[in-house]
């Protein structure tokens, strides 16, 4: 296989893996890749999950997303083994295209801390 070498392709390459496994069809969008990973950071497996609780999924994961970053930490699961995170450091004002690279940067670590990508 062919090295790697931007942060384009390393995305296209994760979406297209993440598509194949988890979507029927369409591919996965930002959201739905950041909604897996706090399905797999809360750790309670295949379930339906409440409006609210999908909300405090999406929060979960950007948490565990920017905490190499700095920006969160881990705190404590609560009764529910939910996790939750405290603010470290305030996120910087970025423009909405700053903050997509952020994310997909932080989104391709996790993956490659998982070797997801190998």
């Amino acid at each position: 296989m062919q090295k790697v070498i931007n942060l384009k392709e390393k995305w296209d390459l994760l979406v297209n893996k993440l598509t194949k496994q988890f979507a029927d069809g369409d591919e996965l969008n930002m959201d739905g890749i950041i909604y897996l990973i706090g399905v797999q950071e809360l750790g309670q497996g295949k379930r339906t999950f409440k409006k609210d609780e999908k909300v405090n999924l999406m929060h979960i994961a950007i948490c565990k997303l920017l905490e190499p970053y700095g920006y969160y930490e881990f705190d404590y699961f609560d009764d529910d083994s939910w996790p939750h995170y405290k603010i470290l450091t305030e996120l910087p004002n970025l423009k909405p295209g700053e903050q997509t690279v952020l994310m997909k940067e932080a989104i391709i670590n996790y993956f490659d801390d998982l070797n997801y990508l190998n």
